[in-house]
């Protein structure tokens, strides 16, 4: 699976951004799809997951609220709906398909280029 995160960019506190993330290769229907972030000098962490069907979704406490996950298996995307944005939600978000379990864990099975996020105060 190749994967490829695109739709950051710059957004004022408050505001909203969508992510999306195109996915391509082996059959992506069959794949838990996972969001992560990496802000400047801290840790890439978990931001969310949905499952295959896209009928379970789960999300960090950071972000429960505020982020939510969508997918279209027809066509191959994951979306990452991003509202009430905060200054700290600043970093590089990156789009992950795997196991839920090896998604949580942060250690998905392929990886996606990441795409920017920056929410100015």
């Amino acid at each position: 699976v190749q994967l490829q995160a695109s739709g950051g960019g710059l957004v004022q506190a408050g505001g909203s951004l969508r992510l999306s993330c195109a996915a391509s290769g082996r059959i992506f229907s069959s794949y838990n799809m996972g969001w992560f972030r990496q802000a400047p000098g801290k840790e890439r962490e978990f931001v969310g997951i949905i499952s295959w069907s896209g009928g379970s979704t789960y999300y960090a406490e950071s972000v429960k609220g505020r982020f939510t996950i969508s997918r279209d298996n027809a066509k191959n995307m994951v979306y990452l709906q991003m509202n009430s944005l905060k200054p700290e939600d600043t970093a590089v978000y990156y789009c992950a398909a795997g196991a839920a379990s090896s998604l949580r864990l942060g250690y998905p099975d392929y990886w996606g280029q990441g795409t920017g996020v920056t929410v100015s105060s």
